[in-house]
């Protein structure tokens, strides 16, 4: 699962955000977003992408999550 959701977060941010592969998969794996999608404990992994792409947006506008 939290596979498919980074990829399908890389694809957004590559889309939405104009970026390219190696920004967008940067800006994913450097996120503490992405550091609770990959914490088994916060059960992150087992919300869609949708959701978890909401809170790596208000990460990169913000700087922090919410």
């Amino acid at each position: 699962m939290i596979e498919e959701i980074s990829k399908e977060i890389v694809l957004l941010l590559m889309e939405e955000h104009q970026m390219d592969m190696s920004e967008a998969l940067k800006a994913l794996y450097t996120s503490d977003t992405y550091s609770r999608l990959i914490d088994l404990d916060t059960g992150l992994y087992a919300q869609s992408t949708a959701y978890v792409y909401e809170y790596l947006e208000k990460e990169l506008v913000t700087g922090k999550m919410m």
